[in-house]
């Protein structure tokens, strides 16, 4: 079968559609084998090839030289086959040229709709596998239409999808804009690849400092970690490699016009780049800036930090709506609790209040116990005994005795709240400080009954005592 120029079509259609040639070939072939078993019946043995040099695709139906010819479609004579070829034999497998001109139009019609189906399943073959490796990658487009809340991109040879979820809150677009995303995802859906874009992944602002700032290409500078609110703000960490590259200045730029083309294309959304640093202490300070931070206490089984501001800085700390706290917590990976030096000189105090108004603690202890990181009565009461005989003056046994002094002056308060909450539940009043005082009292008789009953007590004890 000739068609006119069928391999310039072929290359044409390979080079437009980005189809390997070679799938076309195999589906032209696949087309007219399917036609001409249409025409003559399954049982015809046929086999098509293409003629890469002429341009002719040939289809061949091929018969068994036998004896006695019972089946003729799959069949033919000894004298037969000797017409075609002198030297055949009883055996020998002949193929014959077919003229398709005689498949009819019913099976053209069929030829043509396999070919067309064939066509289609290697386009989207083509479009998966070119960009199933560019997932991570930044993608300009330029809107097409507008599915629901969803944008549809024109990328060229396909369509990716700019899910509302996706999109940044404030941003509007109209058909025939020019778009930038991050393909998030590519799925082989049995419609078709479906290449899934982004606008408010972290990567996407990763992407676009790569793309602006030579140095992280080259690897002088590494990009630490981003955490976005999109269309709000935004936070960036960066270490250097190369003592002489300050990694925040890298990616500001020359009068901050690196950072600048940035937030041009997020649409104005701050960006705060931060200096990465090994301790986590001074990582968190470097993420709350611009606030100064007096103090960080680290938690490090719970994973938590409390950071003490002065006063004046405790709103920039927290941000507008706690933005800053929340992004910093989340580029740390640290939970973070800011509260301002008052506040925590306040808490210190009640803490140390709260020590010594313990039944047989006096100033002294009560300042030991301090020093050593036992800041409150709760905090005494959480304590180990191999926590406590560390400090000088504190036996075993009087370690033990202060544990459930603590525990029992807790468990006193705790009731006394839940009392107060059901029966005064207006500020504290003085039955409330009568009923503590109270409390206390019987829990140092306690105290001093155990003594009494065990008749002595150790010189550590004593001297805690006289303490």
């Amino acid at each position: 079968m000739l068609i006119t120029d069928i391999k310039r079509v072929i290359e044409q259609v390979s080079r437009d559609k980005g189809i390997d040639r070679q799938v076309l070939i195999r589906a032209l072939e696949e087309a007219l084998g399917s036609a001409a078993r249409k025409k003559f019946g399954t049982k015809v043995d046929i086999e098509v090839q293409y003629n890469d040099a002429t341009g002719e695709i040939e289809v061949f139906q091929f018969k068994d030289v036998t004896e006695e010819v019972t089946e003729p479609d799959i069949q033919i004579s000894l004298d037969e086959g000797r017409k075609l070829d002198s030297e055949c034999e009883i055996g020998d497998s002949l193929g014959t040229k077919m003229d398709t001109a005689t498949f009819g139009r019913i099976a053209a019609q069929s030829a043509k709709q396999v070919i067309i189906q064939k066509m289609k399943d290697a386009e989207r073959d083509a479009v998966y596998s070119g960009f199933i490796d560019r997932k991570g990658e930044i993608i300009n487009g330029i809107v097409q239409r507008f599915d629901r809340n969803d944008i549809i991109v024109n990328l060229g040879h396909t369509e990716g999808i700019l899910p509302a979820r996706e999109q940044v809150p404030k941003e509007s677009y109209r058909r025939g804009d020019r778009i930038r995303a991050y393909i998030m995802d590519v799925l082989h859906d049995t419609r078709g690849p479906q290449i899934v874009l982004s606008r408010t992944h972290p990567e996407f602002l990763i992407n676009l400092f790569k793309t602006e700032v030579p140095e992280i290409s080259e690897g002088i500078v590494t990009i630490m970690g981003a955490v976005r609110e999109p269309g709000i703000r935004a936070k960036f960490s960066v270490a250097s490699n190369d003592s002489d590259i300050d990694p925040v200045g890298a990616c500001v730029g020359m009068k901050g016009s690196r950072v600048q083309n940035v937030v041009q294309e997020l649409r104005g959304e701050k960006i705060d780049i931060i200096s990465w640093h090994i301790d986590p202490a001074k990582f968190v300070c470097n993420a709350l800036a611009p606030a100064e931070i007096s103090r960080v206490i680290i938690d490090e089984e719970n994973n938590s930090m409390e950071v003490i501001v002065p006063d004046e800085f405790l709103s920039i700390a927290i941000g507008k709506k706690g933005q800053n706290v929340r992004l910093a917590s989340k580029l740390t990976k640290w939970y973070l609790d800011v509260i301002s030096e008052t506040r925590y000189s306040e808490a210190m105090q009640d803490g140390y209040n709260s020590l010594v108004s313990l039944p047989g603690i006096g100033i002294s202890l009560a300042d030991a116990l301090y020093e050593k990181g036992f800041f409150s009565a709760e905090e005494l009461s959480n304590a180990s005994v191999e926590d406590l005989i560390r400090i000088r003056g504190i036996a075993e046994g009087k370690a033990n005795q202060l544990i459930d002094i603590a525990t029992n002056y807790m468990s006193s308060i705790g009731a006394i709240d839940e009392t107060s909450k059901k029966v005064l539940p207006d500020d504290e009043t003085d039955d409330e400080i009568s009923a503590v005082s109270d409390v206390q009292e019987v829990l140092k008789e306690n105290i001093d009954s155990d003594e009494d009953a065990s008749g002595h007590s150790s010189s550590e004890d004593n001297a805690a005592k006289d303490d």
